[in-house]
């Protein structure tokens, strides 16, 4: 009984973080905010120097957390009776908390690119994105800058 109140708490957690996580939005170079649209951004062109592969962060909201800590305080309640289905709910949900912000990260991370460019102008500058198209040393690129963000894009 234990064991499938184990696995039933974690598919829960990871189903109430997915679900509350699976809309971040995209860091690659062809992801635009609604707030990016119909405004202006500079274009300079240059050549790829270097591609390096990179791990971008997953996103960390309370969300992940709140959501570990009710399952983990829901799973937590089962165990024992009186006092010790009370502690049993603090205990869970702080492990739960815990583990839900460790799942939404985990989750929510993605594979990246660091771009080394070097501008027509001369200056060398290194942009990270989402690995959402393929970069050779030598490529032709632009870069595109405004409103706070820069992209790399054929």
């Amino acid at each position: 009984m234990k064991t499938s109140l184990g696995v039933l708490t974690s598919t829960m957690l990871v189903a109430a973080i997915v679900s509350l996580t699976g809309c971040a939005s995209g860091t690659g170079g062809k992801d635009y905010s609604r707030a990016q649209t119909r405004t202006v951004q500079e274009v300079q062109m240059g050549i790829v120097e270097s591609v390096r592969e990179v791990n971008i962060e997953g996103t960390k909201t309370p969300i992940g957390a709140g959501a570990g800590a009710v399952v983990g305080g829901v799973a937590g309640s089962t165990v024992g009776s009186g006092k010790g289905s009370v502690v049993g709910a603090a205990v869970g949900a702080v492990l739960g908390g815990l583990g839900g912000a460790a799942i939404e990260e985990g989750v929510t991370r993605n594979k990246g690119v660091e771009i080394t460019v070097k501008l027509d102008s001369g200056r060398l500058i290194a942009i990270t994105q989402s690995a959402d198209e393929t970069f050779q040393v030598g490529d032709r690129v632009r870069v595109l800058s405004g409103g706070g963000t820069t992209r790399v894009s054929h």
